[in-house]
């Protein structure tokens, strides 16, 4: 597979060629140009005072026109480097790649910036990626499809449960730990429920998982549930059995999002359409997932089922939306898997894992201090108590020792008889 290269792709018949999408902007660009410049030439015998006005006015739109223009050259290059990488997919390095991946060990990439060594970090036991998005997204498939690129085994099962139909199913109502490779503990992925329009509420369950971990198997309840879906999940939770006792503290996060929902949403005139983006970039932007300076990762599925610039279109739309880069961290990983997308999937948990381990928390020196000095005092009281308990006894053994001792000799020593003679003592009872 080494050296392979994919066909370039083509954009759809009834089409516009991509170079023309920035035509319009352009003449309307050159057009508001010549106005001004005849604007100038009408405007040549005006007072000083007006001369000066309209020199201010006329800076500020060539620098709006500039700005106007620069915007628009900067979509152009962007969404010609973006069609571009579509055409140009090689994967001579790829199963190189995967290989990385697997012998991956948390904190395995950590650059030792600032004197700080790989010590000086509070590294997980697995690092933990959490997969969110809204209902529908595609969260479970892409699972299954991570999973899928590390098998050895092509009728291997999916792992994930999938809806066929997110509209009709109840979707993910438990958080489900995958582990990758399966059996594995180097990384694993957290599936969780979809996120809903109740911003609130998409708020507080991201916080609980950010802050508080997630468990494998716990059930998510929202307040806006009704008594049905409360009753039939808590049906669901005992045949299930009980939640892991493990908590795993969030590494990193995976936002996914529906290619075509995004799609509708640009295009469509609805509020509901326009809900879509507006929820996206509200959850996207939630403190709570992001690490420093480094936001989540965003993943585009079901772009199988778009034309090739709609796709292209979509991945520039979630970088303004989003404040990202679209070419960096935005992946389109449709459906199917083949070779380009098991390159995107791995270039996607490359960077994932690489952020991971770059943003793990740093150790309290102070506190570790404290908590080792106020152990080894607690040890020595121990210890002290210990002595003087076990002391006490051993002092007073010889004493006692000899005590025991006679007294066991004494009930040992038989009791001499007492010779009585009697005729000598009638007299107590026998007057004379």
């Amino acid at each position: 597979m080494g050296g392979d290269r994919f066909s370039p792709l083509t954009v759809a018949e009834g089409e516009a060629p991509w170079e023309q999408c920035f035509q319009e902007s352009n003449y309307e660009s050159s057009a508001s140009l010549r106005v001004r410049s005849s604007m100038k030439a009408d405007d040549s015998n005006v007072n000083e005072e007006n001369e000066l006005a309209y020199r201010d006015v006329s800076y500020q739109l060539s620098s709006a026109s500039l700005d106007f223009a620069a915007q628009q050259r900067r979509k152009h290059n962007a969404y010609g480097e973006i069609l571009k990488s579509y055409e140009d997919l090689r994967v001579e390095g790829l199963e190189e790649a995967k290989n990385k991946l697997r012998g991956y060990t948390p904190g395995a990439w950590i650059e030792e910036v600032g004197g700080m060594t790989l010590s000086d970090y509070v590294v997980p036991k697995t690092t933990t990626l959490l997969v969110i998005g809204p209902k529908g997204s595609g969260k479970s498939s892409l699972i299954n499809r991570i999973s899928k690129v590390f098998e050895n085994h092509a009728f291997t099962s999916a792992r994930a449960q999938e809806s066929y139909n997110p509209s009709v199913g109840d979707g993910t109502y438990f958080l489900q730990e995958h582990t990758i490779p399966r059996g594995s503990a180097s990384f694993c992925l957290y599936d969780t429920r979809g996120l809903s329009n109740n911003l609130p509420e998409n708020i507080r369950m991201i916080k609980r998982w950010m802050r508080k971990g997630v468990r494998h198997g716990e059930l998510v309840i929202r307040n806006s549930d009704s008594s049905a879906v409360r009753g039939r999940m808590k049906c669901k939770s005992r045949h299930n059995g009980l939640v892991s006792p493990e908590t795993r503290m969030v590494n990193f996060v995976i936002y996914v999002a529906n290619g075509v929902s995004v799609l509708k949403s640009m295009d469509g005139d609805g509020e509901a359409d326009k809900d879509y983006s507006q929820m996206i970039a509200a959850t996207f932007n939630c403190p709570y997932l992001s690490f420093k300076d480094d936001k989540p990762v965003v993943v585009v599925t079901h772009g199988d089922l778009l034309t090739l610039s709609d796709r292209v279109r979509v991945r520039l739309f979630l970088a303004e939306l989003l404040s990202i880069p679209p070419d960096k961290q935005i992946f389109d990983i449709p459906e199917g898997l083949n070779s380009a997308t098991e390159l995107m999937i791995v270039d996607m948990l490359h960077y994932s894992l690489e952020h991971a381990d770059h943003n793990l928390p740093y150790k309290n020196w102070i506190t570790d201090k404290l908590y080792t000095v106020a152990l080894v005092m607690c040890i020595s009281v121990l210890i002290i108590l210990a002595i003087i308990i076990f002391s006490r006894p051993m002092h007073y053994a010889p004493r006692l020792f000899k005590a025991a001792r006679s007294k066991v000799i004494r009930s040992k020593t038989p009791r001499a008889s007492i010779a009585r003679e009697w005729h000598a003592m009638r007299h107590l009872w026998l007057d004379d």
